[in-house]
């Protein structure tokens, strides 16, 4: 080797080591120490009688995984299983998994040598004026076999940078895999509380009909004994009316939401779940875990699949800069040639090739250019997309929270109107077969006692579904899931909740310096 060969590979393997663009820093997490404005509460407020369940709040404890059985359900966590096992939207997630690692793997053959072999025949003629007409042309036949390879120099990083992308574009499916995840278990469950309180809506109006009808009867006899006017049986009857009006819509909506958990098991319509939920046979989870504020980044699936969308539009960057840059390859070829196969690799029918090409566009108006600044532009989308992810992460939090300090007071508040107007009612049926009130007084406290009942229930159920938010809105806990049970794949860094060392708790850059100059 000449003596300046020595000086250029060290030359070189520094050329190829370096790639232009901006280098990807995690953004920060938001060093909020709290989801709201006001201090989080121990624990939910706690009724006068003890009837309504405190739920207590464990600030930094980790969420299980399989937080739906807390709940203590087992036709829910069965449903879940089949929820989990056919979803189709889970299905389509973890095959866009498999597509973007298939492309990753494709894509990280730009950082190897590309060898090709090639073995062909033909027939030629060739013409005498080729060489001035002073020959006569000739007919051949011409055989070869060669072997060739090229390698384009990474000088630039652009290959590097295309592979950086694409591996942050798996990430992306990787966690669209989880907040599939995530999404399904969320609506599986809010969907079961969603039946279990129409059911009991549903049982309410059906109590209260069959009230009404027998004192519809009563009413009658007493209208045909003459003790009570005309006006009164009206009365009663239009109440009865009013109160089957009731039903149809309630119980459309218990068919739609049957339908809903069907499809959320991907089956159809017509092969409704086994199970049928009601509110007694639930149990509201009485701890809740709060993962601090600063683990929220790490936990969310959206926010995680942001950062990486983010990833991939900072390479994105990389790729169009060093397009800009000349490209380098080397080529080179090994074969045999003859016109006969029998002389085919025999001494004197080798032939070999071997060189370089450097290809740079000298002028392109500005098209290159143009392709840079649209990708530093698409970063900044892709920062702004990230920036909202982390502040819905965080409202979505805050109002779950809210809303469970809320429901608690509510379900006191109603369970007291709906004792209050149960008492009133059975009080007022008795004054009205004694004579003592009209039908009109009797029929505004059946619609009252109806209407505190409903509510009731519609605010216990409240409680039971905002529990679930609160456990999405703080990412699920499927980073504690083992392999059998997680979400497909799970190649993404795992929040780490004891080591003090780990990134989410050394962030490389704050949300304030996304953008790389």
């Amino acid at each position: 080797m000449r003596p300046s060969s020595y000086l250029l590979a060290p030359l070189l393997v520094a050329l190829t080591s370096c790639s232009v663009g901006p280098d990807f820093e995690r953004p920060a997490a938001p060093d909020d120490t709290a989801y709201d404005s006001s201090p989080l509460p121990t624990a939910t407020a706690a009724s006068k009688d003890n009837a309504v369940t405190v739920q207590s709040f464990a600030a930094g404890k980790d969420i299980p995984s399989q937080w739906w059985t807390l709940y203590h359900s087992k036709p829910l966590n069965d449903l879940m299983a089949k929820a989990l096992a056919a979803n189709p939207d889970l299905k389509a997630a973890q095959a866009s998994l498999r597509a973007a690692s298939e492309n990753l793997a494709a894509g990280e053959s730009v950082l190897f040598p590309s060898v090709t072999g090639d073995i062909g025949t033909s027939r030629q003629k060739t013409s005498g004026a080729g060489n001035g007409g002073n020959f006569p042309g000739a007919l051949y036949t011409l055989h070869n076999a060669s072997v060739g390879a090229s390698y384009v120099l990474d000088i630039f990083g652009a290959a590097r940078r295309s592979v950086e992308e694409l591996e942050a574009q798996k990430d992306y499916q990787d966690f669209q895999v989880k907040a599939a995840y995530l999404s399904l278990t969320s609506n599986v469950v809010t969907t079961a509380i969603q039946e279990a309180s129409l059911r009991a809506q549903i049982d309410a109006a059906e109590k209260i009909i069959a009230a009404e009808t027998r004192q519809l009867d009563l009413t009658q006899q007493q209208f045909k004994q003459g003790s009570v006017a005309r006006s009164a049986l009206l009365t009663q009857q239009n109440a009865l009316a009013q109160s089957k009006a009731t039903l149809p819509p309630l119980e459309k909506q218990l068919a739609l939401i049957r339908h809903q958990l069907s499809i959320l098991c991907g089956e159809t319509p017509s092969h409704e779940p086994g199970a049928k939920f009601l509110l007694s046979s639930l149990e509201l989870p009485g701890e809740l875990p709060v993962s601090l504020p600063s683990k929220l980044v790490e936990q969310r699936p959206d926010v995680r699949a942001a950062e990486a969308n983010l990833h991939a539009a900072s390479a994105a960057i990389g790729v169009a800069e060093a397009n800009r840059f000349p490209q380098i390859a080397l080529t080179a070829n090994i074969g045999d040639e003859a016109n006969n196969l029998g002389r085919m690799f025999f001494p004197g029918s080798g032939i070999w090739s071997a060189g370089f090409d450097i290809t740079q566009k000298l002028f392109d108006a500005g098209q290159l250019e143009h392709q840079q600044g649209a990708a530093e532009a698409q970063f900044d989308v892709a920062a702004a997309q990230y920036r909202k992810t982390v502040l819905t992460a965080f409202q979505d939090v805050a109002d779950a929270l809210r809303a469970l300090q809320s429901d608690a007071e509510a379900l006191d508040f109603n369970r007291t109107a709906e004792k209050t107007a149960s008492e009133n009612l059975k009080l007022t049926q008795e004054r009205f077969n004694a004579g003592a009130v009209s039908a009109i007084d009797l029929f505004v406290a059946e619609v009252t006692e109806l209407q505190a009942r409903t509510n009731r229930i519609k605010a216990e159920a409240q409680r039971y579904a905002d529990t679930a938010a609160l456990f999405q809105a703080l990412g699920g806990g499927w980073w504690n899931a083992v392999p059998d049970e997680a979400p497909q794949a799970a190649s993404a860094p795992v929040p780490d909740h004891n080591n003090k060392d780990s990134d989410s708790e050394q962030p490389a850059t704050t949300i304030q310096a996304w953008r790389h100059e």
